[in-house]
């Protein structure tokens, strides 16, 4: 695929691994084939990245480096919580977060903006969720980690119009946005509207798609997220972040823990369905 790709060319793919399986050695093995050199470290062996010790992430790194294979990002669950659940403990698993960051060599961890109460206005829980989020990027400029904040469903950054809100409040070297199509699809958020409010902030993008009557999943050009006309955007103005492949196409291990309201989609060949979702990328790159 390297050599045929006309657009974004100079934008290395990365991947959320764990959907292919939780197995390490499995992961890294199908990775290699695919000439993937990057991945977005969420999960591996069954164990979620916030549960790493340091001897196992630096384990780990000592594993990825011997097959060449390098961390793009902590794919962490920072943020990820209800508004009115605890945040010190939250707190001090960021800061934890923050020393995995530093062993796995990126700058770069995933976060959320909280969980809102279903049926309530988001506006009610502005200052509590700016309040957090402020502490969270002092403690990430302290350790010159960069949050990359990903527009999740059901959290409060889960609009175009309040990830703006965000970035407006905190963007700079220490805060960016992590562009996600399929995410705003399902929040039936126009994807288009969504990257004009927000390419200024994009630092990061996951690629997945999703059709917009049943929020499906679907790999990257094949739902209504508008996504090649978005990738040749940015390959317009110059985008030379990370592509990071996120298929979510079958029931991978750490669903559930991963989505509040898990959606099973009914499949378990994750080796298969990764590739489906990497040939896809593929099409609209070449």
């Amino acid at each position: 695929m390297e050599k045929e790709r006309r657009i974004l060319k100079n934008c290395p793919i990365s991947c959320f691994a764990d959907e292919i399986g939780p197995d390490m050695d499995i992961q890294i093995a199908l990775l290699k084939e695919l000439g993937i050199a990057w991945i977005e470290f969420r999960s591996g062996d069954g164990i979620g990245v916030a549960d790493y010790d340091l001897a196992r992430a630096r384990a780990l790194r000592e594993k990825l480096d011997r097959n060449g294979i390098r961390i793009s990002a902590v794919g962490s669950p920072i943020g990820k919580i209800g508004i009115g659940d605890d945040f010190e403990s939250h707190r001090k698993s960021l800061l934890h977060v923050l020393d995995l960051a530093e062993i796995f060599g990126t700058s770069y961890i995933r976060m959320f903006s909280f969980y809102l109460p279903k049926g309530q206005d988001p506006a009610d829980f502005r200052d509590g969720v700016l309040t957090r989020m402020e502490e969270m990027v002092e403690l990430a400029r302290g350790r010159n980690a960069v949050l990359l904040h990903e527009n999740e469903k059901g959290i409060y950054g889960d609009s175009a119009d309040r990830c703006l809100d965000l970035m407006r409040q905190f963007y700079g070297e220490n805060f960016r946005c992590t562009f996600d199509f399929a995410n705003f699809v399902q929040c039936r958020q126009d994807t288009l509207e969504a990257y004009e409010m927000l390419r200024p902030y994009i630092a990061y993008v996951h690629v997945k798609d999703a059709l917009a009557e049943t929020g499906e999943v679907r790999p990257a050009g094949e739902g209504d997220g508008h996504v090649a006309e978005i990738l040749h955007e940015l390959d317009r103005e110059g985008y030379a972040g990370f592509l990071s492949l996120e298929p979510h196409l079958t029931d991978f291990a750490g669903l559930n823990f991963l989505e509040r309201t898990a959606v099973r989609r009914g499949r378990t060949d994750g080796e298969a369905a990764f590739c489906q979702a990497y040939e896809a990328l593929g099409r609209l790159l070449g």
